[in-house]
């Protein structure tokens, strides 16, 4: 099973974002998705029998408030545990082989005790000067292997000359 695994969109859902979501079996988003629109764009590019988890973000005000702040479930045989920042996660997260958060927007892999914590950065607006990630889990017989996605970044044209001119004026 091939997984897409992506957090912290606020509010831009990127073309290579969609395409990969497309090409997985399921998608599990950790918050900070910002409106309605990014979920639709969401259900709209998933295979219609892929299952979708998603969780609810502190940026997620009240259009989302019947998103559960946390999400247990199996996927190929394997058990998760997902939420948006990493300081709600139980102290002991019990038999969940998976932790996936968000929250942070810094990439991070690490296996602790036997379980996966990923956060798989954010794909949506560039924020903090970061990279841009997001994570494709597979899953094949109980194991799973994780592949860190880099989306290049690029400044849209015109955001380009404002820059120019502001750092022309300020000089």
């Amino acid at each position: 099973m091939k997984i897409a695994v992506l957090s912290d969109t606020h509010g831009l859902l990127r073309p290579e974002v969609k395409q990969m979501i497309s090409e997985c079996d399921a998608v599990l988003h950790a918050g900070d998705i910002n409106s309605q629109k990014i979920i639709d764009e969401m259900k709209a590019a998933v295979k219609p029998e892929a299952p979708f988890y998603i969780v609810r973000g502190n940026n997620d005000k009240e259009w989302a408030e019947k998103l559960p702040h946390y999400e247990e479930f199996t996927l190929a045989g394997v058990y998760f545990y997902m939420v948006h920042n990493k300081k709600d996660i139980p102290a002991d997260p019990g038999d969940r082989q998976i932790v996936i958060f968000g929250h942070s927007h810094k990439y991070l892999e690490k296996i602790r005790d036997g379980r996966l914590w990923l956060n798989p950065g954010s794909c949506g607006k560039r924020r903090f000067n970061q990279d841009i990630t997001m994570a494709v889990l597979v899953i094949e017989d109980g194991t799973w292997s994780v592949e860190r996605i880099d989306i290049p970044h690029e400044v849209p044209s015109g955001e380009k000359q404002k820059r120019q001119k502001t750092d022309g004026a300020e000089r």
